[in-house]
């Protein structure tokens, strides 16, 4: 099937299209994106953190689908066992730990801060964010290009926040990011996603997934990323904010399912005038 006619996808973004079979009805159960060799269906990523208790974030979990779930490394407790652990209510074993440098402002601190998770627990598929200010916590693309080519060097599988910009995001891919991480908005904003055009520039230069990541607030955010043909969609504050979280999460799972299926499905061209939905020949 072809891409959508508003867009041009990217050769490594047009492989779901084929999932779409000649009725219309979408092979959800073939349909998995692929991140450092490892396979997952949930296209959905979701955090850990501002939730009222573990218990709560489990829950929104579960409700949520998502396979991976993404871990502060400096702000949530893997390894003391004498404060609550987040592996006692997110099994390990049934879910993807990634790993975050939440709250580092340069290289050297996100390098020291993921060879510590490496130590915890073995995990070498991690996220990169490397803080620029506290302010707008938008990426400092220096100390995050530098961080990634040194995490890269030492084995780490790295997936990178990052602008919106298409040059950006082709340098880390370059650098050896497994996955682009461009911000939709600043992190915790809810604002949704600002720039449409640079997110859908990154999906159609990028060889490696590329996930929104920052800026959800409501479930038309996440379907407008997968709309742009995004991978997934990565988001913390969105449910655990929300005044129902589980039900949130619950609705990013929705949302994220049925703008995949728009995005493969092939959305109608656009117009400048009316078109009628019935033929006009023929009438009486």
């Amino acid at each position: 099937m072809a891409p959508p006619s508003a867009y041009i996808a990217s050769p490594s973004h047009q492989a779901g299209a084929a999932q779409v079979n000649a009725e219309g009805n979408s092979a959800t159960a073939n349909d998995v994106w692929t991140v450092a060799g490892q396979i997952f269906r949930s296209r959905l990523i979701v955090g850990t953190g501002k939730y009222k208790s573990f218990e709560e974030n489990a829950a929104a979990l579960e409700a949520s689908g998502a396979e991976i779930v993404t871990v502060a490394v400096r702000r949530v407790n893997i390894s003391d066992p004498g404060q609550p652990l987040l592996t006692d209510f997110i099994d390990p074993k049934r879910f993807t730990y990634l790993p975050n440098t939440a709250g580092c402002f340069t290289a050297e601190d996100a390098v020291r801060t993921l060879r510590l998770a490496r130590e915890a627990g073995g995990w070498d598929l991690v996220k990169l964010e490397v803080l620029g200010e506290a302010k707008t916590l938008y990426p400092d693309m220096r100390e995050t290009l530098k961080a990634t080519e040194t995490l890269v060097a030492e084995g780490f599988k790295p997936m990178v926040y990052c602008v919106d910009d298409p040059i950006a995001a082709k340098q880390l891919e370059e650098a050896g990011a497994v996955a682009i991480m461009p911000l939709g908005a600043p992190i915790g904003s809810g604002l949704g996603i600002q720039n449409r055009v640079t997110i859908r520039l990154i999906v159609e230069g990028a060889g490696v997934p590329v996930l929104v990541d920052a800026g959800v607030g409501t479930a038309s955010d996440a379907s407008v990323a997968m709309e742009l043909g995004c991978d997934g969609v990565l988001m913390n504050t969105a449910i655990a904010e929300a005044k129902a979280p589980v039900m949130m999460a619950r609705a990013m799972k929705l949302a994220v399912e049925s703008g995949r299926l728009a995005y493969l499905a092939g959305r109608m061209g656009q117009r400048r005038y009316a078109d009628p939905s019935s033929p006009l020949a023929g009438l009486i």
